[in-house]
């Protein structure tokens, strides 16, 4: 089981503010600390992948159980990110 520093509880909202929530989130985080992102939007297991890869953040592990979504996502350094943007 992933620990994570903190929990984004997105429930109840759909595309694209768990995205926009979770960008805003992890800008007020530390390098390396672990963001835990509740959600019941189908859509954020396609969103949510590509944010990070986009971003260059790790996405860690996607877990659906009884209709709730946990995803996990490392933060990186801002240089780090940039250099997978280019």
């Amino acid at each position: 089981m992933i620990s994570a520093d903190l929990s984004l509880d997105t429930l109840g909202l759909y595309c694209p503010i768990p995205v926009i929530l979770t960008s805003k989130k992890i800008k007020e985080m530390s390098a390396e600390q672990v963001l835990e992102i509740l959600s019941d939007d189908e859509g954020i297991k396609k969103d949510m992948p590509v944010w990070c890869k986009n971003s260059g953040h790790e996405l860690m592990d996607l877990i659906e159980a009884e209709g709730v979504i946990k995803i996990y996502v490392r933060k990186k350094e801002v240089a780090e990110a940039d250099k997978t943007n280019k």
